[in-house]
């Protein structure tokens, strides 16, 4: 290692944000670590080809993913051992949020490599300080396939008072508006697509009257719910003449037609009578 890579940056793994959209959003810390690196890592070579030729940037790069994460990973470990310096960028943002990198980092921290993170762009944070909603949420990132995990996950997070942030499959965001508004249906909702690109959009609303979108989406979506926004005259408590009707009913019908019924006859939360359900099943 020649002795000005020395004095700027010691060997180790360097997680480096790079823009979500717009090339213009990195930093010069990042363009600095990825020009002296003797391997970057990355998900796709050619996406991410395109970043280092516009920056002129000529280095070696490696496929890592969620294939090959384990094989090179022990790989990695050794060039660092080797007094390496080794960068890992994703497709977009920060990697190993919602993206591969944990396996490594955590080989790395187990044999005492230091790994140094270079902060840049980010589609959380951006999303979210555009909602206009609670600056205290929580980040879920991608909901499991299964619609059962889908519907534990949704419960359990409604019942939490914070803005709550998803990415969400373009391709698949009607599906899943239509289980915003099973979980949080008096919540505002904001929908992120094409952050910092020239076809930059915030679709706004409330989730109980927010439009299906267009079915040709392609790519990937942030999502913000807010916070809880008050449930005015709406009851609390499920009393035993309803409680002896669910129980009629499930015998006839769905789980879910029947949280949809009782919530409008009875003016319940849902997530109250989803949870009752749940109580009787056990």
């Amino acid at each position: 290692m020649d002795k000005n890579k020395q004095q700027i940056f010691k060997p180790g793994l360097y997680l480096v944000s790079t823009p979500i959209g717009n090339m213009e959003d990195i930093t010069f810390r990042a363009i600095n670590v990825l020009k002296i690196s003797d391997i970057i890592l990355c998900e796709d070579t050619r996406r991410s080809g395109k970043l280092l030729s516009y920056f002129q940037i000529k280095n070696k790069l490696l496929p890592y993913h969620k294939f090959n994460e384990n094989k090179v990973s022990n790989k990695i470990v050794e060039l660092i051992k080797k007094n390496k310096v080794i960068s890992m960028i994703s497709d977009a943002g920060t990697p190993t949020i919602s993206d591969p990198g944990m396996i490594l980092v955590n080989k790395c921290i187990k044999e005492n490599l230091i790994v140094y993170p270079i902060p840049g762009s980010s589609a959380v944070t951006s999303a979210v300080s555009v909602s206009g909603f609670c600056d205290k949420y929580l980040f879920y990132g991608f909901l499991a396939k299964k619609e059962n995990e889908i519907n534990n996950a949704l419960n359990n997070l409604s019942n939490l008072n914070y803005s709550v942030v998803f990415f969400v499959p373009a391709s698949k965001i009607n599906f899943y508006i239509s289980k915003f508004r099973e979980y949080f249906f008096d919540r505002k909702i904001v929908i992120a697509k094409e952050m910092t690109k020239m076809h930059e959009e915030f679709i706004r609303g409330e989730i109980k009257s927010i439009k299906d979108l267009s079915e040709n989406l392609k790519g990937e979506l942030t999502v913000i719910l807010s916070e809880k926004m008050g449930e005015k005259n709406v009851k609390k408590q499920v009393t035993e003449s309803v409680k002896i009707e669910i129980k009629k009913m499930l015998k006839k019908y769905s789980h879910k037609d029947v949280v949809e019924f009782i919530s409008k006859k009875e003016n319940l939360p849902k997530k109250l009578i989803y949870n009752f359900c749940l109580k009787l099943k056990k």
